[in-house]
């Protein structure tokens, strides 16, 4: 049995990474459990547990925060990068890290490949591609997986605060103007479970849930899945919600490098949240 190793194992994707891995040798250790900034009890814990695969969820994600405190952000998701990819290095186990769409500057008009130029525009994507760099440079052989538009049962998200908003107010404005693919949690830790069991070659890969929205219609479908009327949903621009981090207007990652490999393409968007909502719904409701 494969033997895997989750930090940042109580975020938003860790909790999923192990209700997959529920029934496998798991080891799921959070902030409070691991600081994946401390080299020392990195390579500690990583030793004695002697994991296959390591997923390295572990992030600062709170994205105009990282703007005021980019020291904080880059221990985490640089220096955080590079301790474990140093660990596992010494191991010998292999190593999925988990990116951000964050890494390109959001003005594409075409799905991004692998291989395009990055160019980020915040602390957060700076950070990030970081920790990319890092991991790639200690551990060849690891995989660097860009995702984006996370939503699931755990923790704050988009989905959340939109079925909060639907129960508050009579009608709610949403941006219009970004576009991206929104991606179900719990099929992304399922994809990078296959990913960590494949005989993929190592690089960088792209997973979202498939095809392409916007904010707005994003929320207007939340609406529909709460069981409220879409049309309270109502579109803006992004200058009319400026933030202290800038958001990229184009957030799609191209799958192709992903299928190219081998791996299992992410359904659609709309329905993973269809099916989000009949497995988690309770969740996805809650405040």
């Amino acid at each position: 049995m494969t033997r895997w190793l989750i930090t940042g194992a109580h975020g938003l994707l860790g909790s999923d990474l192990q209700r997959v891995l529920a029934d496998e040798d798991v080891c799921a250790l959070g902030r409070f459990d691991l600081d994946v900034t401390d080299l020392r009890a990195v390579a500690d814990a990583i030793a004695e547990v002697r994991p296959d695969v390591v997923v390295n969820s572990a992030a600062y994600t709170a994205v105009d925060a990282a703007e005021a405190d980019e020291d904080a952000a880059y221990r985490v998701n640089a220096v955080g990068a590079a301790t474990v990819a140093s660990a596992v290095a010494r191991t010998g186990g292999r190593l999925i890290h988990v990116s951000t769409d964050y890494v390109f500057d959001g003005e594409s008009t075409v799905p991004y490949e692998v291989g395009d130029p990055t160019a980020p525009k915040t602390v957060y994507g700076r950070t990030k591609l970081a920790g990319e760099q890092a991991v790639r440079e200690l551990l060849p052989q690891a995989y660097v997986v860009r995702t984006a538009w996370l939503y699931g049962a755990t923790g704050g998200n988009f989905v959340k605060m939109i079925a909060r908003l639907e129960r508050e107010r009579p009608t709610v404005a949403v941006v219009d103007d970004q576009l991206g693919a929104p991606t179900w949690t719990a099929q992304l830790a399922g994809a990078l479970v296959e990913l960590g069991r494949s005989s993929a070659a190592a690089g960088v890969y792209h997973c979202t849930n498939s095809d392409s929205t916007t904010w707005f219609n994003f929320a207007q479908a939340i609406f529909e899945e709460l069981g409220a009327e879409p049309s309270r949903v109502s579109p803006m621009t992004t200058a009319d919600a400026p933030r202290h981090a800038p958001r990229p207007a184009y957030s799609v990652l191209s799958d192709r490098a992903w299928r190219g490999a081998g791996l299992t393409p992410l359904p659609h968007w709309r329905s993973a949240l269809s099916q989000a909502f009949v497995t988690i719904g309770d969740a996805l409701r809650a405040s």
